[in-house]
């Protein structure tokens, strides 16, 4: 006697921008129920300001991938809808850059290992050897790309080759402490986050924790952005704080600093992967 299996009904996240206007609800709950679609979460933003609407669907359907892409296809041009729909169990190939610093690295290392974190790393690049060992411990390949001012054409195009072959779709700067050209940021448009402290324009630099305790801020904190060619001016994700005061030391802040940075990064890349953000012109709208 052959025992009968059940099979979970597939999950997919649809979403989708347009100009706003009336209908356009009414028209993706009928499309998804014509497809035996059960909405399981849903979130939807007006933004007036600029006219544009935005949602975000979760659903299970039995209907395959193809053939719900195919019908959203189809309703597309009457709203004219930017749109996505993906699979919600499959985990996002993603590529991580780093340089000497390795706290936003082990912690999205240590996420994704316990399952926090719906991505894939495919592959580390750095331009040190640092990590490597424990990269390669935890079975991802590293790749050690040098930059230099004169090499940073050549390496561009290593990094860039190594993150086409790997089919990444997010690529996060782990304090990858390079600027990256212009050309490559275009390239990366979309699918690059990176993370910096929030003292910019007041702190630049390769040591912001020591200039901040010398003029005695109080509060440090973190920011996480999408790369563009304008240098830390990527539309913002997401951010955070800790207040500090006199009593605390360049160390103190530091170790404040790193935590921030790890948690903040680590939303960014949760709800990229989770596709809960989209562009509004250089905003973003998150549906957290």
């Amino acid at each position: 006697m052959n025992a009968l299996s059940s099979h979970p009904t597939p999950e997919y996240i649809l979403t989708l921008s347009c100009p706003d206007r009336p209908g356009i609800v009414h028209a993706i709950t009928g499309l998804l129920l014509q497809h035996q679609g059960n909405i399981t979460e849903a979130a939807q933003y007006n933004a007036t300001d600029t006219g544009h609407f935005f949602m975000r669907v979760r659903f299970a359907s039995p209907a395959p991938h193809q053939t719900l892409c195919t019908a959203v296809r189809e309703l597309a041009p009457t709203f004219g809808l930017n749109w996505r729909l993906a699979e919600s169990h499959r985990r996002m190939p993603t590529v991580i850059l780093v340089s000497k610093l390795g706290h936003c690295l082990n912690d999205l290392l240590f996420r994704t290992r316990t399952g926090t974190l719906p991505i894939d790393i495919r592959a580390v690049i750095s331009n040190h050897e640092d990590f490597r060992a424990q990269v390669e411990n935890e079975g991802i390949p590293f790749h050690h790309v040098p930059v230099s001012a004169a090499t940073r054409d050549t390496a561009e195009k290593r990094q860039l080759d190594i993150i086409e072959q790997s089919g990444a779709e997010l690529i996060v700067l782990a304090r990858y402490m390079q600027i990256l050209s212009d050309s490559l940021c275009r390239q990366l448009e979309g699918r690059a986050i990176n993370i910096h402290h929030s003292f910019l324009p007041s702190f630049k630099g390769a040591r912001p924790y020591y200039q901040a305790h010398d003029r005695g801020v109080k509060i440090i904190g973190a920011t996480a952005h999408y790369v563009t060619a304008e240098l830390d001016e990527g539309p913002i994700i997401e951010q955070d704080i800790e207040r500090v005061d006199h009593a605390m030391n360049v160390e103190t802040l530091t170790a404040l600093g790193g935590d921030v940075e790890n948690v903040v990064l680590a939303r960014a890349v949760k709800w990229h992967a989770e596709h809960r953000i989209m562009l509004d012109g250089h905003r973003t709208v998150v549906f957290r």
